[in-house]
């Protein structure tokens, strides 16, 4: 009996952020940043662990986090599609 791998699946290029930092100064949970920007706990932590994310969402976090859209790069530094 041949046991056959399967293939792995390629992982999104992570991009470090400081979502984690401004969370903590803030002194928030995940779950609480999580509720404030109607995203899930697990989107927030794969968004701190540096997976890309979409715009919308972006937006959603600055906004919870009390952030202009202009503070977008600080917090998620420059665009990849743009650069």
């Amino acid at each position: 009996m041949e046991v056959t791998a399967k293939p792995a699946k390629a992982k999104p290029a992570t991009q470090p952020n400081n979502v984690r930092k401004l969370r903590q100064a803030a002194m928030m949970s995940k779950a609480e940043l999580a509720r404030r920007a109607g995203v899930s706990p697990l989107t927030i932590d794969r968004v701190e662990s540096g997976c890309p994310c979409r715009m919308d969402t972006k937006r959603k976090i600055l906004e919870a986090l009390g952030l202009k859209p202009e503070a977008r790069e600080q917090v998620f530094g420059p665009d990849i599609d743009q650069a």
